[in-house]
Order: structure tokens, then sequence, then C-alpha cells
């Protein structure tokens, strides 16, 4: 069995089919079958069954893959810690964070960092969390910040803080004059939030279902940095993470939501690759910046800050 094995067995399973799992390869679909015949001649059985036209992965194939799939990633990020090392890189720190921490604390743990290693080059990426998991299993980003823990055994999720769930609103809205917003006061009104497929939609909806209230969000978003705009506008209240500094954007006024709903701020990296020096300075800055957010003023009476983790 060898690396070559692994990579064309788990194109094969991910793809579904040899000429996609070609495609991907950039290679011929002979040569696909050619690799994976030796791969089962080496291993002793069947990996795949041509049934009705279709290629079907035996029971021993699912039982291999997950294994081989972990493999073939820490294979795959050696390569590029290799090549970094060729290509004196090691200098560069890639750092991926989904919207909200882009906005409050890339900044200012950038500036920190900066200050003290200003001949580093450093690459900021936003991206969903899925995608941050992926690029750091194959070894294309360092360090990850995002708003929910990652379920990857190979990726480390260390919790450093969390922000609370605001609502946002016109300064024109009845219930700018309210010191918190409820459920119940957003009976009637228009409401901009997260749908109930993501971490923190399903925590806004258990916020309303214990004030015995129905979770109804007349515009979803994906990105809390959209309500902005839509709130501006004013098309509605929009349900928000407290993280993105909300009080520069003209005249949107945030408000506290209660119940108290708050999602993580979660630093993720490689279980498998060791950090380096840069990602251990990055990871201190970051938990610096939390801090300081945590220790601002809030720019309205009555608005969580950002709390950090212990």
């Amino acid at each position: 069995m060898n690396a070559r094995h692994l990579e064309v067995f788990r194109a094969v399973m991910r793809h579904g089919s040899l000429t996609a799992a070609a495609e991907a390869l950039h290679v011929s679909q002979p040569a696909i079958s050619k690799v994976l015949r030796h791969f089962e001649s080496v291993i002793g059985y069947r990996l795949f069954e041509r049934i009705s036209g279709r290629l079907i992965a035996t029971a021993e194939a699912h039982l291999l893959f997950q294994d081989a799939d972990r493999i073939f990633r820490e294979i795959e990020a050696l390569k590029v810690f290799s090549n970094r090392i060729r290509d004196k890189q090691l200098s560069l720190l890639r750092v991926a964070a989904s919207a909200p921490p882009t906005f409050a604390l890339l900044p200012i743990a950038a500036l920190r960092f900066r200050r003290r290693n200003p001949g580093a080059r450093l690459v900021l990426q936003t991206l969903p969390a899925e995608e941050i998991a992926e690029r750091i299993l194959i070894g294309d980003v360092d360090l990850g910040l995002t708003m929910t823990t990652l379920p990857e055994p190979q990726i480390r999720n260390d919790v450093v803080g969390s922000a609370e769930i605001v609502a946002l609103m016109p300064r024109t809205s009845p219930l700018a004059g309210k010191d918190f917003v409820t459920p119940a006061d957003l009976v009637g009104e228009t409401l901009i939030s997260y749908g109930i497929q993501t971490t923190a939609g399903r925590m806004v909806m258990r916020a309303f279902q214990e004030q015995g209230q129905v979770y109804d969000p007349q515009i979803e978003i994906s990105l809390s940095i959209a309500s902005a705009p839509l709130v501006a506008q004013g098309l509605g209240v929009a349900l928000v993470d407290g993280l993105i500094p909300w009080a520069s954007f003209g005249e949107l006024v945030v408000r506290p939501f209660r119940p108290r709903s708050a999602l993580e701020i979660v630093l993720v990296s490689s279980t498998t690759l060791p950090q380096s020096r840069f990602g251990r300075e990055f990871s201190r800055d970051i938990q610096a910046a939390i801090h300081d957010l945590g220790s601002d003023k809030p720019a309205e009476p009555g608005v969580p800050a950002v709390i950090a983790g212990s």
C-alpha cells in the first residue's frame, strides 16, 4: 500500500465514479482502474463492485475509507509543510476566519502581531466554517477563527470567548427605547436572522421557545454583516451576533437580546501538525483582542460586551 493507492481510492470514494475521480486527479480513467486493481491485489479484497452499471463501494471499502482519508490528509499536510520549508515560507502565517471575527478581531490581532513581526507575511481569508476546517486539514491554513466548534477529530477547538446575540434596529424603531429586546417584543416585527439550519439559528429558536414564542425569520441571512444594509433600509429588526462593531454602522441601534444567548468564539488548529511560533503568537493576539473588546465601554447603555474565555 502506498500514497498513490490511497489518493486514487479516496478520489473514487469521494466522487463516486472512476470517470469523476480521473477528472479530479487529471489522469485517464484506465490509469485510475489500473491503480485501483493493484491496490485490491495488495490488500487482498475487493473495494468496489459494479452493479447495474454503477460502481458500488463494498463494506470493506467503507471501513477502510475513514482512516485512509485521515492518512491522506496528513500526507497532504506534510507536503504543504515541506514545500513551505523548500520555498523559505516559514515566515508566512495563514489565518482564516468567519465574517464576524474578520471584522471585529482580526484587525486588532493583526496590528499587535505586525508590530512585533514587521517582516512576516500575514495572509488573512474570510471563509465559511466548513471550508476553514477543510483548509486546516489539508494544511492550507495554519489557524482558524470561527463562531462554532468544528466536529473533526483532527482539529483542535479552543473556546476563547463568546459573543451575545443582539437586536439591531433603526433609531426610528419603537424598540430603540427599550433596555433590551425579548421574543415577545418582536411579535409583529419583520425579523431578520439566521436560518434554523445554522448553529446560531437553532440557538435563537430555543430562546424563542423558552418564552413561548415562534421563531420565524421572514428574512434569513447566512452572514450577520448582511443584516446591516437590510436594517438600515427599514426592512426589519435583526437578531445577530454582537461581535461585529455595529455601533459604527451609521444610524443603527444595538440592544441586548433576552433571554441571553451567546455564540462561542473558537480558535481552531490542526492536531496533526505542530503550530508554528507565529501561530502561537497570533493565537495570543486573538485572545488579547477579545479581552480588549470585553474591557471597552459599551457603545450604548445596556449593550453587552464580548466575553473572554477562561
